[in-house]
């Protein structure tokens, strides 16, 4: 397909978008179990007793993986987690990862089968009216076959001990009094922590007994409790606990494992009014929160050192964005919402979202304290956030840096520290992991393996990131739904396609599924950490550069009709490089 189809969006959730699903698992910690299970039948689930190993090398070859995926974690947050700074001392980081689509129930469903949007069918947070299709959320994961296509499977397959701790997919819920959702294959422990996690507390967890689902209830202390009780029955903490106590119950077996760790943080509260009372929109746990005894904690940066100066481009006039036609004429602009976030709101929204990273940096630093020297632990996000910038809110969703770009972080054995100059995308640690494993990736996968780079900090195979995204908006009917509504629901629909010093933009102005409307952004990085702030598309001194990234969208056009299973050719495999 040559355009991302704009009749497949649903409506999406709040201004700050959630992006659901989570879990939890049997300890003494869980509290009151839920009398549900859900059995493993037909084809909505495989049990993992009936996965069969195929060959792979011997289990002692091969070394162990924990993938810690943050949510909603923007750049601008790396420099006050003390882990991020050991990471990159002690192994690989890539200073041009992206999200393939800066919306997480989209980028997680690309980062488990390790494909575009179009291939997964995954193209919104939830489905919305399910007379359009293809519908987004877990509903599109599971009626386009991705459940089977998961990394999780290959790995379980080839005698992986698998776990999933935390955050899951949009939709992928319970409530009491409902049925279960279906157990999903690939994974020997599957502890999904809901989405009331959202809000911190008061929420349901997951967990396999006998091959089937059940459901352990994790209640909120009361408001009179110490804020060490609280912290205690936080999502942030049960999440670390089952992680933990996973990584810990692998020691010593003959199978080497792999561990998803899927933390909330730092995503906002998604119901109107916090859990207790003074929980900002984005809540930190109540020990690293400001107080009448001081800013809080922030971690490797002073509160008070954190402003609206660590957010490039923040409060710009968004007027110099606007599309522009292939003739270089003015498009429809679409970031029109007057004025931008306060700068007041801005800092107290970053100062707070700081303090929600530093219980990542503690799960992430308990958990390099109890791997091996045989495990890989990797740290990223599923997209980036804006606070302000380039005239926008709150929120995700474009393919600017704020959204688009995200941390990665790799160590292990035989990793060579340092900078990576490759760019990569989060389908890219699919194929990673199961070349780690001693596999071949699937056919279908459009990602490719970082693993050679590993030890080659040199190596660079890929210099160009696709990135796909559906307008949330469009199945409203109102044929300018793309353009009003909230944060999320005015960016349009686009293909875009980054390189290490480029940014170049086709949106879809025309929010019928059988028309479309292009018109372009293009931006020229001159320094590292340089925004987005001119359009230059019809610029005379950038059209060579223009017309690359024009080349490399034909290219992109040429090769996005394939889907689900079919196979990705090498010429279409290698339209990174």
């Amino acid at each position: 397909m040559s355009r991302v189809r704009r009749g497949v969006a649903a409506a999406c959730l709040l201004l700050l978008t959630a992006c659901t699903a989570a879990e939890g698992t049997p300890s003494g910690r869980a509290q009151v179990q839920r009398a549900q299970a859900q059995p493993v039948q037909g084809g909505d689930a495989v049990a993992v007793s009936a996965v069969k190993p195929r060959s792979a090398p011997r289990a002692a070859d091969r070394p162990n993986m924990v993938l810690v995926l943050m949510d909603d974690f923007s750049m601008d947050l790396v420099q006050t987690m003390r882990t991020a700074r050991v990471l990159r001392r002690k192994g690989a980081w890539w200073d041009r990862a992206f999200s393939v689509d800066s919306l997480c129930c989209v980028s997680r469903s690309s980062l488990l089968t390790g494909q575009y949007p179009h291939q997964t069918g995954v193209r919104t947070n939830t489905s919305g009216d399910r007379d359009a299709a293809p519908l987004g959320g877990f509903p599109a994961f599971h009626e386009h076959g991705n459940e089977a296509r998961s990394f999780a499977v290959a790995l379980q397959r080839a005698g992986y001990t698998t776990g999933f701790v935390g955050k899951y997919l949009n939709e992928y819920e319970w409530l009491a009094g409902r049925a279960l959702p279906p157990v999903q294959p690939g994974w020997s422990v599957f502890n999904v922590v809901f989405g009331s996690a959202y809000d911190g507390w008061d929420f349901d967890s997951t967990y396999l007994e006998g091959g089937q689902l059940k459901v352990r209830h994790h209640p909120a202390p009361a408001a009179s409790a110490s804020a060490e009780e609280k912290d205690n029955a936080s999502a942030a903490s049960v999440i670390e606990r089952l992680s933990l106590d996973f990584i810990r119950a692998q020691a010593g077996a003959a199978a080497p494992y792999f561990l998803e760790v899927a933390v909330y943080a730092p995503h906002n509260r998604t119901q109107p009014k916090g859990y207790y009372d003074g929980d900002p929109v984005f809540p930190p746990l109540f020990r690293d929160r400001a107080g009448a005894d001081g800013p809080g904690n922030c971690g490797r940066v002073p509160c008070r050192s954190l402003t609206t100066g660590d957010l490039p481009g923040f409060g710009d006039d968004p007027r110099d964005n606007r599309p522009v036609t292939r003739r270089g004429e003015p498009a429809r602009a679409w970031n029109t919402v007057p004025g931008s976030l306060p700068s007041s709101a801005a800092i107290h929204d970053l100062r707070d979202r700081a303090r929600m990273a530093q219980s990542i940096d503690r799960t992430v630093r308990r958990i390099l304290r109890v791997v091996d020297d045989n495990t890989y632990v990797v740290l990223t996000s599923d997209n980036g956030f804006h606070l302000g910038q380039l005239g926008l809110g709150r929120g995700k969703g474009t393919a600017y840096g704020t959204d688009s770009r995200v941390p990665l972080y790799v160590v292990g054995p035989g990793v060579s520290p340092g900078r990576r100059a490759e760019v990569t995308t989060n389908i890219d640690l699919a194929p990673t992991f199961e070349e780690i494993a001693g596999l071949a990736p699937a056919p279908y996968r459009s990602g490719v393996s970082l693993l050679p780079t590993f030890a080659d900090r040199s190596l660079v195979r890929q210099r160009y990131a696709f990135l796909e995204h559906t307008g949330q908006a469009l199945v409203k009917g109102d044929p300018d739904a793309a353009f009003t509504g909230d944060e999320l629901d005015r960016v349009p629909s686009y293909v875009a396609v980054r390189s290490r010093d480029a940014l170049l933009v086709r949106y879809d102005l025309d929010p019928a599924a059988d028309r479309e409307q292009w018109a372009y952004e293009f931006y020229r990085y001159t320094r590292r950490l340089s925004w987005e702030r001119t359009n230059t598309f019809a610029r005379k001194a950038h059209r060579p550069k223009v017309r690359e990234l024009l080349g490399k969208l034909e290219q992109w056009d040429a090769c996005a009709g394939a889907a689900g299973d079919q196979p990705v050719g090498p010429a279409c495999r290698g339209l990174t490089s």
